[in-house]
């Protein structure tokens, strides 16, 4: 059984674009598109709900170039701007993150997938289990043995049996199956007519990208080893490119990353604004016991006497308060018990 602390990593970026897709044609009264932040916020909500965290952060990209454009000036040069429906909404989804307390990162010069990755292998060095919450398939080079992934959208868990399953190889070879392989949707070139497979089979047969090209002339596929002559430069660049770095210079502090609950008044706003009914509907309501009379149990003589009630009591009411409502994973937080109605 695993007893390190776990911490939580959300790939903020990657959730905002895959919220708009997924949930269409949604806006309040007054017209504002609403769609990414409900499909975020649903995300967040289930992120709380199921794993109840102590340690978390979400990171974000900032506008501006990275040290990627200035190592490949066309480096995501094929991505359309951020469409003006979901540019909108982005305030108001960091006004949600803000609402649910939730400590965030970003730094200019970086995307979000290298301050995680730092993050990351600096939790890991200070003996957490780190969950990477994220469907970007570029962090599996950063799997261990204390660093998963977890894509809440589709509910899914990547650990090294996961990435070894679909490649027949480790997430430390992922950097040389990527730079091979390349990656349309960042742009990077890669080596033309080498896909996943074919990448993955060369780097099982040579080990890494080095050794393939140190051993060019034993490739026997004619196209496929010229291309890989002709390309060399693009084969590497795009390795490093795609690698992500984790040695971006960050302070670690654990309490940094200590989750406190969400604001039950700030939530229950926004929510009304963005008309999230149901959201708002369900969110706890607190209650005025100042006309109540509550008693809090903590001390020996005050259990004494409420085990000396209970006794005389003809119907007792108990009810507890859990970390989760899953019932195989619920902590004991309290026990609440009344003998009146």
């Amino acid at each position: 059984m695993n007893t390190k602390k776990k911490i939580y990593l959300i790939d903020g970026s990657a959730y905002i674009y895959r919220a708009y897709h997924a949930v269409r044609g949604l806006s309040n009264s007054q017209g504002l598109p609403t769609n990414a932040v409900f499909g975020f916020t649903n995300m967040l909500i289930k992120l709380i709900k199921e794993k109840s965290p102590e340690y978390l952060m979400i990171f974000f990209d900032v506008k501006g170039p990275t040290f990627r454009h200035k190592m490949y000036g066309e480096y995501k040069a094929n991505r359309p701007p951020m469409p003006e429906d979901l540019s909108i909404q982005i305030p108001h989804i960091k006004n949600i993150v803000s609402a649910f307390n939730l400590p965030s990162m970003e730094k200019q010069g970086y995307e979000a997938d290298d301050l995680i990755g730092t993050v990351a292998k600096k939790a890991e060095d200070k003996g957490f289990s780190v969950i990477m919450v994220t469907g970007d398939k570029d962090f599996k080079q950063l799997v261990t043995k204390n660093i998963i992934i977890w894509d809440p959208m589709k509910d899914k868990v990547i650990d090294i049996d996961a990435i070894k399953a679909e490649f027949g190889l480790g997430p430390e070879k992922m950097i040389d199956i990527m730079g091979l392989m390349g990656d349309k949707a960042d742009n990077i070139p890669g080596v033309p007519g080498i896909g996943p497979k074919t990448a993955a089979s060369l780097i099982t047969t040579f080990g890494i990208l080095e050794q393939l090209y140190e051993n060019i002339d034993t490739v026997t596929k004619k196209k496929q080893r010229e291309n890989l002559i002709n390309f060399k430069t693009q084969a590497f660049l795009s390795k490093d490119l795609v690698t992500i770095k984790t040695d971006i210079p960050l302070l670690f502090d654990q309490n940094d990353f200590l989750f406190k609950g969400f604001d039950n008044e700030k939530l229950s706003s926004l929510f009304k604004e963005l008309e999230f009914k149901r959201l708002e509907q369900a969110l706890p309501r607190k209650t005025d016991y100042s006309k109540k009379n509550y008693h809090l149990v903590q001390d020996k003589n005050t259990f004494l006497n409420l085990l000396e009630r209970l006794k005389r009591a003809k119907l007792i009411c108990l009810d507890t308060e859990t970390t989760t409502e899953d019932q195989m994973k619920a902590g004991l937080v309290g026990i609440s018990i009344s003998i009146k109605e």
